[in-house]
């Protein structure tokens, strides 16, 4: 299956990249390589996690951060990948949003 980032996560990762390298030099790197590996493994495990406003919600392994998706046909979809600190509330008016623009 082909694994395609919509525009909302591709901005969250900038968004996450931005507050991890303002933090130390070279860890916005390290955040999206973490980030990115898990995303790939999608490929293989994609489905087995639990179900989050209508969302599948998988935790990444080395930041606290959900990648939100979902399985078409011949796709995994990733709509946001959000970081798990912000307010509850934020995060289900944002997963709304990224259902709303595709």
């Amino acid at each position: 299956m082909e694994i395609r980032l919509l525009e909302t996560a591709k901005e969250d990762l900038r968004e996450g990249w931005k507050f991890y390298d303002r933090n130390a030099a070279g860890l916005g790197d390290f955040f999206l390589d973490s980030i990115q590996a898990d995303v790939r493994s999608l490929k293989v495990y994609a489905g087995i996690h639990e179900m989050s406003e209508g969302f599948h919600r998988m935790l990444a392994k080395r930041f606290p951060f959900a990648v939100y998706y979902l399985i078409e046909r011949e796709t995994i979809d990733v709509y946001a990948i959000l970081d798990c600190r912000r307010d509850p509330d934020w995060i289900v008016k944002r997963l709304d949003s990224s259902r709303t623009k595709h």
